[in-house]
Protein backbone atom coordinates (compact mmCIF):
# COMPACT_ATOMS: atom_id res chain seq x y z
CA UNK A 1 0.00 0.00 0.00
CA UNK A 2 1.43 3.48 -1.03
CA UNK A 3 1.56 6.33 1.47
CA UNK A 4 -1.20 8.41 -0.17
CA UNK A 5 -3.64 5.12 0.40
CA UNK A 6 -1.95 4.51 4.16
CA UNK A 7 -2.81 7.92 4.46
CA UNK A 8 -6.26 7.81 2.98
CA UNK A 9 -7.34 4.23 4.62
CA UNK A 10 -6.44 6.12 8.05
CA UNK A 11 -8.52 8.85 7.62
CA UNK A 12 -11.27 6.69 7.01
CA UNK A 13 -10.46 4.42 10.03
CA UNK A 14 -10.76 7.84 12.09
CA UNK A 15 -13.98 8.98 10.62
CA UNK A 16 -15.22 5.53 11.55
CA UNK A 17 -14.11 5.63 14.99
CA UNK A 18 -15.96 9.27 15.03
CA UNK A 19 -18.49 7.70 13.81
CA UNK A 20 -18.66 5.08 16.48
CA UNK A 21 -18.80 7.45 19.32
CA UNK A 22 -21.13 9.47 18.45
CA UNK A 23 -22.91 6.08 18.14
CA UNK A 24 -21.81 4.99 21.02
CA UNK A 25 -23.03 8.51 23.08
CA UNK A 26 -26.50 8.21 21.62
CA UNK A 27 -26.85 4.89 23.04
CA UNK A 28 -25.08 5.34 26.08
CA UNK A 29 -22.67 3.14 25.77
CA UNK A 30 -18.64 2.95 26.68
CA UNK A 31 -16.97 4.45 23.76
CA UNK A 32 -14.96 2.14 21.54
CA UNK A 33 -11.92 0.93 20.82
CA UNK A 34 -11.11 0.70 16.92
CA UNK A 35 -11.15 -3.45 16.37
CA UNK A 36 -11.07 -4.20 12.56
CA UNK A 37 -13.72 -6.46 11.40
CA UNK A 38 -11.80 -9.86 9.56
CA UNK A 39 -12.92 -10.89 6.11
CA UNK A 40 -14.47 -14.40 6.40
CA UNK A 41 -12.43 -16.83 4.64
CA UNK A 42 -14.04 -17.70 1.01
CA UNK A 43 -13.84 -21.47 0.10
CA UNK A 44 -11.20 -22.77 -1.37
CA UNK A 45 -13.35 -24.44 -4.44
CA UNK A 46 -15.93 -20.57 -5.50
CA UNK A 47 -19.16 -20.65 -7.20
CA UNK A 48 -18.01 -20.82 -10.65
CA UNK A 49 -18.44 -18.79 -13.07
CA UNK A 50 -22.11 -18.35 -14.68
CA UNK A 51 -21.19 -19.23 -17.46
CA UNK A 52 -19.51 -22.62 -16.80
CA UNK A 53 -22.56 -23.87 -14.84
CA UNK A 54 -25.31 -22.66 -18.13
CA UNK A 55 -26.24 -26.43 -18.08
CA UNK A 56 -26.81 -27.36 -14.58
CA UNK A 57 -30.30 -27.85 -13.31
CA UNK A 58 -30.34 -30.48 -10.55
CA UNK A 59 -28.77 -29.20 -7.02
CA UNK A 60 -29.80 -27.84 -3.62
CA UNK A 61 -29.26 -25.01 -1.73
CA UNK A 62 -29.41 -23.55 2.04
CA UNK A 63 -31.42 -20.42 3.03
CA UNK A 64 -31.57 -19.10 6.61
CA UNK A 65 -31.24 -16.34 8.84
CA UNK A 66 -31.07 -14.03 11.79
CA UNK A 67 -27.99 -15.60 13.67
CA UNK A 68 -27.45 -12.48 15.93
CA UNK A 69 -27.48 -13.04 19.87
CA UNK A 70 -30.29 -11.68 22.13
CA UNK A 71 -29.84 -8.17 24.83
CA UNK A 72 -29.02 -11.23 27.16
CA UNK A 73 -26.63 -13.82 27.64
CA UNK A 74 -25.39 -15.46 25.33
CA UNK A 75 -23.29 -12.42 24.11
CA UNK A 76 -22.10 -12.73 20.45
CA UNK A 77 -19.29 -10.09 21.51
CA UNK A 78 -17.85 -12.74 23.92
CA UNK A 79 -18.51 -15.67 22.03
CA UNK A 80 -20.09 -17.83 19.16
CA UNK A 81 -24.27 -18.44 19.79
CA UNK A 82 -24.41 -21.26 20.52
CA UNK A 83 -27.84 -21.68 19.17
CA UNK A 84 -25.96 -20.50 15.61
CA UNK A 85 -23.64 -23.77 15.85
CA UNK A 86 -26.51 -26.23 16.43
CA UNK A 87 -28.00 -24.60 13.16
CA UNK A 88 -24.68 -25.13 11.47
CA UNK A 89 -24.07 -28.32 13.05
CA UNK A 90 -26.82 -29.35 11.23
CA UNK A 91 -26.75 -27.55 8.55
CA UNK A 92 -23.03 -29.16 7.64
CA UNK A 93 -24.46 -32.62 8.24
CA UNK A 94 -27.36 -32.40 5.62
CA UNK A 95 -24.89 -30.67 3.09
CA UNK A 96 -22.77 -33.78 3.57
CA UNK A 97 -25.65 -36.12 3.37
CA UNK A 98 -26.27 -35.03 0.22
CA UNK A 99 -22.81 -34.68 -1.71
CA UNK A 100 -23.28 -37.62 -3.48
CA UNK A 101 -26.70 -37.37 -4.35
CA UNK A 102 -28.19 -35.52 -7.95
CA UNK A 103 -28.78 -32.62 -5.53
CA UNK A 104 -26.01 -31.61 -3.68
CA UNK A 105 -26.03 -28.17 -2.17
CA UNK A 106 -23.79 -25.61 -4.00
CA UNK A 107 -24.36 -22.35 -1.50
CA UNK A 108 -25.77 -20.80 1.56
CA UNK A 109 -27.51 -17.37 1.64
CA UNK A 110 -28.38 -16.01 5.22
CA UNK A 111 -31.00 -13.30 4.74
CA UNK A 112 -29.47 -10.84 7.72
CA UNK A 113 -29.29 -10.02 10.99
CA UNK A 114 -25.51 -12.03 11.68
CA UNK A 115 -24.93 -10.07 15.13
CA UNK A 116 -26.47 -8.01 17.51
CA UNK A 117 -24.73 -4.78 16.81
CA UNK A 118 -22.95 -4.59 13.26
CA UNK A 119 -21.22 -1.35 14.53
CA UNK A 120 -19.19 -3.46 16.81
CA UNK A 121 -16.46 -5.35 15.17
CA UNK A 122 -15.87 -7.69 17.87
CA UNK A 123 -19.21 -8.93 17.32
CA UNK A 124 -18.11 -10.20 13.96
CA UNK A 125 -15.05 -11.27 14.65
CA UNK A 126 -16.16 -13.35 17.51
CA UNK A 127 -19.53 -14.03 17.55
CA UNK A 128 -19.83 -14.68 13.89
CA UNK A 129 -17.25 -15.22 11.50
CA UNK A 130 -15.89 -18.30 13.35
CA UNK A 131 -19.16 -20.10 12.57
CA UNK A 132 -19.20 -19.57 8.87
CA UNK A 133 -16.14 -20.57 8.50
CA UNK A 134 -16.78 -24.34 9.63
CA UNK A 135 -18.86 -23.59 6.60
CA UNK A 136 -16.93 -21.80 4.03
CA UNK A 137 -13.61 -23.53 4.81
CA UNK A 138 -14.85 -26.24 6.82
CA UNK A 139 -16.93 -27.73 4.17
CA UNK A 140 -16.20 -25.40 1.25
CA UNK A 141 -19.49 -24.03 0.33
CA UNK A 142 -20.07 -20.67 -0.74
CA UNK A 143 -21.62 -18.53 1.62
CA UNK A 144 -24.09 -14.97 0.17
CA UNK A 145 -25.44 -12.30 2.87
CA UNK A 146 -28.17 -9.85 2.65
CA UNK A 147 -27.78 -7.40 5.62
CA UNK A 148 -29.99 -6.83 8.35
CA UNK A 149 -31.12 -4.34 10.63
CA UNK A 150 -28.75 -5.22 13.50
CA UNK A 151 -26.27 -5.39 10.69
CA UNK A 152 -26.70 -2.00 9.13
CA UNK A 153 -29.31 -0.46 11.47
CA UNK A 154 -32.21 0.94 10.53
CA UNK A 155 -30.99 4.68 9.56
CA UNK A 156 -31.01 6.70 6.34
CA UNK A 157 -28.29 6.26 3.89
CA UNK A 158 -25.26 9.05 5.20
CA UNK A 159 -26.25 8.43 8.69
CA UNK A 160 -23.22 7.45 11.42
CA UNK A 161 -24.88 5.02 12.85
CA UNK A 162 -25.00 3.38 9.35
CA UNK A 163 -22.12 4.37 8.19
CA UNK A 164 -19.82 2.24 10.18
CA UNK A 165 -22.28 -0.91 10.48
CA UNK A 166 -22.09 -0.91 6.68
CA UNK A 167 -18.35 -0.87 6.95
CA UNK A 168 -18.23 -3.63 8.87
CA UNK A 169 -20.68 -5.53 7.70
CA UNK A 170 -18.92 -5.25 4.07
CA UNK A 171 -15.66 -5.82 5.06
CA UNK A 172 -16.81 -8.96 6.88
CA UNK A 173 -18.14 -10.22 3.64
CA UNK A 174 -15.61 -8.64 1.32
CA UNK A 175 -14.44 -12.23 0.07
CA UNK A 176 -17.81 -13.53 -0.61
CA UNK A 177 -19.54 -11.01 -2.45
CA UNK A 178 -19.43 -9.90 -5.80
CA UNK A 179 -16.37 -7.32 -5.83
CA UNK A 180 -16.97 -3.50 -5.96
CA UNK A 181 -16.96 -3.05 -10.21
CA UNK A 182 -18.48 -6.37 -11.00
CA UNK A 183 -21.51 -6.09 -13.17
CA UNK A 184 -23.41 -7.98 -10.65
CA UNK A 185 -22.69 -5.23 -7.46
CA UNK A 186 -24.33 -2.23 -6.82
CA UNK A 187 -21.34 0.40 -6.32
CA UNK A 188 -21.36 0.97 -2.37
CA UNK A 189 -24.30 -1.03 -1.37
CA UNK A 190 -24.32 -4.64 0.12
CA UNK A 191 -26.60 -5.14 -3.39
CA UNK A 192 -25.32 -7.37 -5.25
CA UNK A 193 -26.99 -10.97 -8.07
CA UNK A 194 -25.13 -13.82 -8.91
CA UNK A 195 -26.42 -16.74 -11.14
CA UNK A 196 -25.90 -20.65 -10.75
CA UNK A 197 -26.85 -23.20 -13.05
CA UNK A 198 -30.98 -22.59 -13.94
CA UNK A 199 -31.24 -20.13 -10.90
CA UNK A 200 -30.12 -16.34 -10.80
CA UNK A 201 -30.05 -14.81 -6.58
CA UNK A 202 -30.78 -11.49 -5.94
CA UNK A 203 -29.43 -9.98 -2.49
CA UNK A 204 -30.90 -6.49 -1.72
CA UNK A 205 -30.68 -4.07 1.17
CA UNK A 206 -34.44 -3.96 2.90
CA UNK A 207 -33.31 -1.61 5.20
CA UNK A 208 -33.56 1.24 2.54
CA UNK A 209 -36.11 -0.33 0.35
CA UNK A 210 -37.18 2.71 -0.50
CA UNK A 211 -33.64 3.81 -2.09
CA UNK A 212 -34.71 4.90 -5.55
CA UNK A 213 -30.92 3.92 -6.82
CA UNK A 214 -31.12 0.04 -5.38
CA UNK A 215 -34.45 0.14 -7.05
CA UNK A 216 -33.55 1.00 -10.11
CA UNK A 217 -30.09 -1.30 -10.37
CA UNK A 218 -32.44 -3.85 -9.03
CA UNK A 219 -35.53 -4.05 -11.66
CA UNK A 220 -32.13 -3.42 -14.18
CA UNK A 221 -30.44 -6.57 -13.52
CA UNK A 222 -33.82 -8.62 -14.19
CA UNK A 223 -34.92 -6.06 -17.46
CA UNK A 224 -31.29 -7.60 -18.93
CA UNK A 225 -31.93 -11.23 -17.23
CA UNK A 226 -31.78 -14.17 -19.99
CA UNK A 227 -34.90 -15.91 -18.75
CA UNK A 228 -34.35 -18.69 -21.17
CA UNK A 229 -31.72 -19.76 -19.32
CA UNK A 230 -32.54 -19.03 -15.90
CA UNK A 231 -35.87 -20.57 -15.26
CA UNK A 232 -35.99 -19.56 -11.46
CA UNK A 233 -35.47 -15.98 -9.64
CA UNK A 234 -34.95 -15.83 -6.22
CA UNK A 235 -34.15 -12.84 -4.36
CA UNK A 236 -33.35 -12.78 -0.57
CA UNK A 237 -33.58 -9.74 2.23
CA UNK A 238 -34.32 -9.27 5.62
CA UNK A 239 -37.89 -7.39 6.23
CA UNK A 240 -41.10 -9.85 4.44
CA UNK A 241 -43.78 -8.89 2.54
CA UNK A 242 -45.39 -10.77 4.66
CA UNK A 243 -45.22 -12.11 8.44
CA UNK A 244 -47.49 -13.36 11.61
CA UNK A 245 -44.42 -12.69 14.20
CA UNK A 246 -44.34 -9.45 16.18
CA UNK A 247 -42.77 -7.39 13.11
CA UNK A 248 -45.78 -8.16 10.67
CA UNK A 249 -47.64 -5.30 12.41
CA UNK A 250 -50.57 -7.33 13.34
CA UNK A 251 -52.29 -6.42 16.87
CA UNK A 252 -52.92 -9.59 18.48
CA UNK A 253 -55.71 -8.36 21.07
CA UNK A 254 -58.90 -5.74 20.18
CA UNK A 255 -58.89 -2.36 21.30
CA UNK A 256 -60.56 -2.47 25.12
CA UNK A 257 -64.43 -2.14 24.83
CA UNK A 258 -64.61 -2.45 20.98
CA UNK A 259 -63.90 -5.62 20.23
CA UNK A 260 -61.73 -4.44 17.37
CA UNK A 261 -58.61 -4.82 16.18
CA UNK A 262 -55.92 -2.28 16.78
CA UNK A 263 -55.14 -1.03 12.80
CA UNK A 264 -52.10 -3.12 11.65
CA UNK A 265 -47.98 -1.49 12.48
CA UNK A 266 -46.79 -2.15 9.06
CA UNK A 267 -42.88 -0.97 9.11
CA UNK A 268 -41.58 1.46 6.76
CA UNK A 269 -39.16 -1.49 4.77
CA UNK A 270 -42.13 -3.69 4.60
CA UNK A 271 -44.33 -0.69 2.95
CA UNK A 272 -41.62 -0.12 0.36
CA UNK A 273 -41.17 -3.67 -0.13
CA UNK A 274 -45.10 -4.42 -0.86
CA UNK A 275 -45.90 -1.02 -2.94
CA UNK A 276 -42.13 -0.99 -5.20
CA UNK A 277 -40.63 -4.36 -4.89
CA UNK A 278 -43.53 -6.63 -5.53
CA UNK A 279 -45.42 -5.40 -8.50
CA UNK A 280 -41.29 -5.62 -9.65
CA UNK A 281 -41.34 -9.31 -8.18
CA UNK A 282 -44.60 -10.09 -10.26
CA UNK A 283 -43.91 -7.80 -13.70
CA UNK A 284 -40.38 -10.41 -13.99
CA UNK A 285 -42.36 -13.41 -11.83
CA UNK A 286 -39.69 -13.76 -9.37
CA UNK A 287 -40.43 -17.17 -7.69
CA UNK A 288 -39.44 -17.05 -4.14
CA UNK A 289 -38.19 -14.77 -1.77
CA UNK A 290 -36.41 -15.54 1.35
CA UNK A 291 -36.73 -13.57 4.16
CA UNK A 292 -36.21 -13.08 7.89
CA UNK A 293 -36.52 -10.63 10.32
CA UNK A 294 -38.81 -12.55 12.34
CA UNK A 295 -37.42 -15.66 14.33
CA UNK A 296 -39.62 -18.35 13.12
CA UNK A 297 -40.87 -20.11 10.32
CA UNK A 298 -43.36 -18.87 8.00
CA UNK A 299 -44.61 -19.40 4.62
CA UNK A 300 -47.20 -17.65 2.04
CA UNK A 301 -48.17 -17.89 -1.13
CA UNK A 302 -49.20 -15.04 -3.78
CA UNK A 303 -50.64 -15.94 -6.76
CA UNK A 304 -51.38 -13.33 -9.64
CA UNK A 305 -52.52 -13.07 -13.32
CA UNK A 306 -51.02 -11.41 -16.49
CA UNK A 307 -51.39 -12.24 -19.94
CA UNK A 308 -48.98 -15.29 -19.68
CA UNK A 309 -51.58 -16.74 -16.97
CA UNK A 310 -51.44 -17.60 -13.31
CA UNK A 311 -48.36 -17.37 -11.43
CA UNK A 312 -46.97 -18.61 -7.81
CA UNK A 313 -44.72 -16.55 -5.91
CA UNK A 314 -43.74 -18.02 -2.45
CA UNK A 315 -42.90 -15.90 0.53
CA UNK A 316 -40.67 -17.53 3.15
CA UNK A 317 -39.80 -16.40 6.29
CA UNK A 318 -36.56 -18.20 7.79
CA UNK A 319 -35.26 -16.13 10.87
CA UNK A 320 -34.61 -19.34 12.89
CA UNK A 321 -30.53 -19.59 12.64
CA UNK A 322 -29.52 -18.82 16.24
CA UNK A 323 -31.39 -15.69 17.50
CA UNK A 324 -33.72 -15.64 20.37
CA UNK A 325 -36.84 -17.21 19.65
CA UNK A 326 -40.65 -15.31 18.70
CA UNK A 327 -43.85 -16.95 17.75
CA UNK A 328 -47.15 -16.31 16.13
CA UNK A 329 -48.78 -12.94 16.88
CA UNK A 330 -51.76 -13.07 14.47
CA UNK A 331 -52.83 -12.06 10.47
CA UNK A 332 -51.42 -9.33 9.11
CA UNK A 333 -54.47 -7.23 7.39
CA UNK A 334 -53.44 -7.71 3.58
CA UNK A 335 -56.92 -5.92 2.16
CA UNK A 336 -55.67 -2.52 1.20
CA UNK A 337 -52.70 -4.76 -0.75
CA UNK A 338 -55.27 -6.74 -2.49
CA UNK A 339 -57.37 -3.92 -3.41
CA UNK A 340 -54.66 -1.77 -4.69
CA UNK A 341 -52.81 -4.80 -6.91
CA UNK A 342 -56.44 -6.23 -7.95
CA UNK A 343 -55.68 -5.51 -11.72
CA UNK A 344 -52.92 -8.40 -11.74
CA UNK A 345 -55.83 -10.47 -9.15
CA UNK A 346 -53.47 -10.74 -6.23
CA UNK A 347 -54.41 -13.35 -4.01
CA UNK A 348 -52.24 -14.26 -0.93
CA UNK A 349 -52.76 -17.48 0.81
CA UNK A 350 -50.83 -18.08 4.33
CA UNK A 351 -49.66 -21.93 3.73
CA UNK A 352 -48.37 -22.57 6.96
CA UNK A 353 -48.71 -20.39 10.38
CA UNK A 354 -45.22 -20.46 13.05
CA UNK A 355 -46.87 -21.96 16.47
CA UNK A 356 -48.19 -20.02 19.25
CA UNK A 357 -45.21 -21.58 21.83
CA UNK A 358 -41.37 -20.87 21.68
CA UNK A 359 -41.17 -25.16 21.65
CA UNK A 360 -43.21 -24.82 18.25
CA UNK A 361 -40.73 -22.83 16.96
CA UNK A 362 -37.60 -24.45 16.80
CA UNK A 363 -34.06 -22.83 15.11
CA UNK A 364 -34.16 -23.77 11.51
CA UNK A 365 -32.60 -24.11 8.13
CA UNK A 366 -34.41 -24.22 4.69
CA UNK A 367 -32.86 -27.14 1.98
CA UNK A 368 -34.51 -26.15 -1.03
CA UNK A 369 -33.75 -28.37 -4.12
CA UNK A 370 -34.14 -27.55 -7.75
CA UNK A 371 -35.18 -30.03 -9.79
CA UNK A 372 -35.29 -28.09 -13.63
CA UNK A 373 -38.41 -26.43 -13.50
CA UNK A 374 -39.54 -27.83 -10.38
CA UNK A 375 -38.51 -26.98 -6.94
CA UNK A 376 -39.36 -28.43 -3.47
CA UNK A 377 -38.63 -26.98 0.42
CA UNK A 378 -37.60 -28.42 3.04
CA UNK A 379 -37.35 -27.16 6.80
CA UNK A 380 -34.97 -28.96 9.20
CA UNK A 381 -34.98 -27.85 12.70
CA UNK A 382 -32.42 -28.69 15.79
CA UNK A 383 -35.13 -29.58 18.52
CA UNK A 384 -34.73 -33.18 19.50
CA UNK A 385 -38.11 -34.17 17.68
CA UNK A 386 -39.08 -33.82 14.13
CA UNK A 387 -39.68 -30.23 12.79
CA UNK A 388 -43.13 -31.17 10.57
CA UNK A 389 -45.12 -27.80 10.06
CA UNK A 390 -46.97 -28.42 7.45
CA UNK A 391 -50.53 -29.90 6.66
CA UNK A 392 -49.94 -33.88 7.60
CA UNK A 393 -47.11 -33.47 9.47
CA UNK A 394 -44.87 -33.07 7.03
CA UNK A 395 -41.40 -31.14 6.16
CA UNK A 396 -40.97 -31.29 3.00
CA UNK A 397 -43.51 -30.26 0.29
CA UNK A 398 -43.35 -29.39 -3.89
CA UNK A 399 -43.74 -25.37 -4.13
CA UNK A 400 -46.44 -26.37 -7.27
CA UNK A 401 -49.40 -26.07 -7.81
CA UNK A 402 -51.71 -28.61 -8.90
CA UNK A 403 -54.39 -27.61 -9.55
CA UNK A 404 -56.85 -25.73 -12.51
CA UNK A 405 -56.91 -22.80 -13.62
CA UNK A 406 -60.32 -21.91 -12.65
CA UNK A 407 -59.56 -22.52 -8.59
CA UNK A 408 -56.60 -19.84 -8.75
CA UNK A 409 -58.71 -17.24 -9.88
CA UNK A 410 -60.52 -17.88 -6.50
CA UNK A 411 -57.89 -17.38 -3.86
CA UNK A 412 -59.11 -20.96 -2.67
CA UNK A 413 -57.22 -22.18 -0.46
CA UNK A 414 -55.02 -25.15 -1.44
CA UNK A 415 -52.87 -27.71 0.84
CA UNK A 416 -49.28 -28.41 -0.02
CA UNK A 417 -47.99 -31.70 -1.57
CA UNK A 418 -45.93 -33.45 0.20
CA UNK A 419 -42.85 -34.99 -1.18
CA UNK A 420 -41.31 -36.35 2.26
CA UNK A 421 -43.13 -37.26 5.13
CA UNK A 422 -40.88 -37.30 8.12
Amino acid sequence: MTRDRRGAWGAVQAGFIVAACVVAAAQQLPAPVWIAVKPIEPPSSPLPLEAATAQVTRFSFVAYGDTRTGSLAPDDSQAANPAHTRVMDGMIAKIREGSSTPFPVRFVLQSGDAVLRGQESVRWNVGFTPIIERLTRGANIPYFFSAGNHDVSSAPAGDPARALALHNTLTAMSKLIPPEGSPRRLAGYPTYAFGYGNIFVIALDSNIAADVVQLAWVGSQLDQLDRARYRHVIAFFHHPPFSSGPHGGASADPVPGTGVKVPDRVEAQTTAIRTLYMPLFRKHHVRMLLTGHDHLFDHWVERYDDQEGTHRLDAIVTGGGGAPITIYNGEPDLRAYLAANAAANVKVEHLMKPGVTVADNPHHFVLIQVDGDRLSLEVIGTGDTPYTPYSGGVSRISLSDKRSSSSAATGQRHEPTADHKS
